[in-house]
């Protein structure tokens, strides 16, 4: 029996990533956003005992993590950012083996198992998929997009992300996100069909 398709999603900044795998998981896939689970850990109390530790107290105002101070403490400061990193990706990839293992048990199978990761070839974790997407849109389109969720400078937030071009490159299939959200479900409707006639 051919497993289901197990897919990373990625995509630069503004180009439209968290709508695809929304989509994806209305068009009959079942989806996790490794942003949602990073937040999951960093609620946690492993990790907060973990990051107070090395980032101080002033992180976790209230007792709890705040993920902007922890940013802006690692920004810029690479031995931090790679330190955070070491104890958040490991963690994440336990996490996501785990939900692989609790899809690859339903019955009926779903059309595939998504999982966003917007630094999916950065962190080494595209091994881990059957297939990966990068979802890509023309630079004025996602700087229009991040300006409106009060990003403003998609180039400084994706300055230590790869272009959505080398993504693109290292994709198996490049999603184009410049349309409607009826467009892109068509797209992605598409997709699902020919990952599910791609033996695994």
């Amino acid at each position: 029996m051919a497993g289901v398709p197990f897919v990373g999603l990625t995509g630069g900044l503004g180009s439209g990533k968290s709508e695809a795998l929304r989509a994806l998981g209305e068009l009959g896939a079942v989806t996790l956003s490794t942003d949602a689970v990073v937040h999951e850990l960093l609620g946690g109390d492993e990790l907060r005992e973990i990051v107070v530790a090395r980032l101080g107290e002033d992180v976790a105002p209230d007792g709890l993590l705040d993920r902007s101070l922890i940013a802006e403490r690692v920004f810029g400061d690479e031995e931090a950012r790679s330190w955070l990193e070491g104890e958040l990706w490991p963690r994440v990839g336990r996490r996501v083996a785990e939900w692989k293992r609790e899809v690859d048990a339903l019955d009926p199978p779903p059309r595939a198992a998504v999982v966003e990761v917007p630094l999916l070839f950065e962190s080494g974790m595209e091994a881990a998929f059957d297939s990966t997407i990068a979802v890509v849109a023309d630079e004025d389109v996602r700087a229009a997009r991040a300006g409106a969720r009060g990003h403003a400078s998609a180039a400084e937030r994706a300055g230590r992300q790869l272009s959505q071009e080398e993504k693109a490159v290292r994709a198996d299939i490049e999603v184009r996100n410049e349309g409607t959200l009826e467009e892109l479900r068509q797209t992605l409707s598409r997709v699902l069909a020919r990952l599910e006639a791609t033996p695994q």
